[in-house]
């Protein structure tokens, strides 16, 4: 791999760092997405007892020290009890925006090294096979094994292009689909406290 890799030219090196740069931006995401997973049915039960119980205070304590975007909605509507039904939803609303707005950071730069990493590998080859053509240019005749190893190192960033690239696509598809299952899962225990609080009778429908 290291003869391959060094056979491959300098843009080897520029792919290199871009599948470095993937992989912490993987790991940071991953250790992120890991933290604001919570068991949200769980959680909600907690929290309504709380309230039933009339310890609006200790709910939201308990809001601000578990970490992940079901804690961070159910804070915002606790918060508002007081103020309706439409208060609650619509900072509700506003923190579930912000929320998921913190998951996806970091995956627009994934998606970045994924489309770029393969049109490096492009770029490399074109470059290799024009190095290669002019070789035949000067020496004014075909030498097949002189042509042979000129398109190989020209093929070898495109493959590592795509190596960089494949991998990484996996990765991103996989946190997309992780955080909109996130997503729906806040939206779900939003609404079924809003629901459970109305049943309760907890808060209003209008402020008064």
């Amino acid at each position: 791999m290291v003869y391959y890799f060094n056979k491959g030219g300098p843009l080897m090196w520029v792919l290199l760092g871009l599948l470095v740069v993937g992989i912490v931006i993987a790991i940071v995401k991953f250790i992120i997405l890991t933290l604001a997973s919570i068991n949200s049915e769980k959680f909600l039960n907690k929290i309504l007892s709380l309230l039933k119980a009339n310890k609006v205070e200790d709910a939201l304590k308990i809001c601000e020290k578990t970490r992940g975007p079901v804690s961070a909605v159910f804070h915002a509507g606790i918060s508002r009890l007081d103020k309706g039904l439409e208060a609650a939803e619509r900072a509700m609303e506003n923190a579930a925006a912000i929320e998921v707005a913190f998951l996806e950071s970091g995956l627009i730069w994934l998606s970045t090294i994924v489309s770029v990493a393969p049109m490096i590998g492009f770029l490399g080859t074109v470059q290799g096979m024009i190095v290669a053509f002019e070789q035949i240019a000067r020496s004014n005749d075909i030498i097949p094994s002189e042509v042979a190893g000129g398109i190989s190192t020209a093929l070898l960033t495109t493959f590592g292009g795509l190596t960089v690239a494949i991998p990484l696509q996996i990765i991103y598809n996989y946190f997309v689909q992780r955080i909109d299952k996130m997503v729906v899962d806040t939206e779900d225990s939003a609404n079924n406290l809003v629901e459970s609080l109305l049943e309760m009778k907890l808060i209003k429908k209008k402020a008064e």
